[in-house]
């Protein structure tokens, strides 16, 4: 019988990890990860601009609409990302922006999201879509038919998240009271991409 203590017995160089530091997982893709051919771009009154960003944070919050809910978004992960409004970041260095599109989750946030996947799978930004985060404009579970809507325009995307509706955000600013785990799940994730990096949130 050996001994565990031998001390010509080799042991491990690096200790096993700790089982309690959490390790952070690539997400699953699910849908195209680049632009496809025969993707039918929307109509130009549906799609959105372009503009110029000499700002280059890890990710780029795109609102699909107007009260998508990008600037939210960028208000807990500061520095580490930025709310592009509702125009494609372009890079003043010609390197796709990695963007993160945001919807409501009411039939018409929906659409503009489906409009502005459909954009980038046409090839027409200059975006690296990373996924969707869907934001509930009302408390509750989804209606059916919107979560049958969901499924299909989440499918034009590599990934999409869902961020339920937080009624303290109606009352103070988002910095105010703690991340909502479906947040910081969305961070966490997305620091997990390669080349994306680590994020911090403000709690």
């Amino acid at each position: 019988m050996s001994d565990p203590q031998n001390p010509w017995l080799s042991r491990p160089t690096t200790p096993p990890p700790d089982a309690d530091v959490p390790i952070a997982v690539v997400p699953s893709t699910f849908g195209p990860v680049a632009p496809q051919r025969g993707v039918p771009a929307p109509d130009q009154v549906d799609q959105l601009p372009i503009a110029d960003q000499r700002a280059t944070p890890a990710v780029w919050w795109l609102g699909a609409h107007g009260g998508a809910g990008e600037s939210t978004l960028a208000a807990l992960a500061p520095g580490w990302s930025a709310a592009a409004g509702h125009a494609w970041p372009r890079s003043s260095n010609g390197e796709p922006t990695p963007v993160v599109i945001v919807a409501r989750s009411n039939a018409s946030g929906l659409r503009a999201a489906q409009n502005a996947l459909r954009q980038w799978g046409a090839g027409l930004t200059p975006s690296n879509v990373l996924g969707l985060v869907v934001m509930a404009d009302a408390p509750g579970r989804m209606p059916r038919a919107l979560r049958d809507l969901l499924a299909v325009v989440g499918g034009g995307g590599p990934r999409t998240w869902t961020v339920p509706w937080v009624d303290a955000w109606r009352l103070d600013e988002p910095t105010a009271s703690p991340v909502p785990r479906e947040v910081q799940r969305v961070i966490d994730e997305l620091s997990a991409i390669p080349g994306i990096g680590a994020a911090g949130t403000t709690n």
